[in-house]
């Protein structure tokens, strides 16, 4: 498991959003050998719970986080699962 990168992302998540809840899982080893690995991107499983998502489309939400974590997503993140929900959703 990279933790530095499971807590830069959590920094930037939870900087851009105060979540109620934020669950991050490297799932990085189970793509050894895979194009993106190999290049150095991890990937990972995010579950973020945040008002700031009140009123915006899942697609507004996965725009949201993809621009909080901008420099991450160049190089330390290959993939990135996302669930994002409201308090009420949650």
């Amino acid at each position: 498991m990279n933790q530095p990168r499971v807590a830069q992302i959590r920094t930037k998540l939870t900087e851009a959003f105060a979540p109620q809840r934020l669950d991050i899982v490297d799932e990085s080893h189970k793509h050894a050998g895979h194009e993106g690995a190999r290049g150095g991107g991890g990937h990972f499983n995010v579950m973020i719970v945040a008002e700031a998502f009140a009123g915006q489309t899942l697609i507004q939400r996965h725009r949201m986080i993809y621009t909080a974590l901008g420099e991450e997503l160049k190089q330390a993140i290959h993939a990135l699962s996302i669930k994002a929900y409201t308090p009420a959703e949650f």
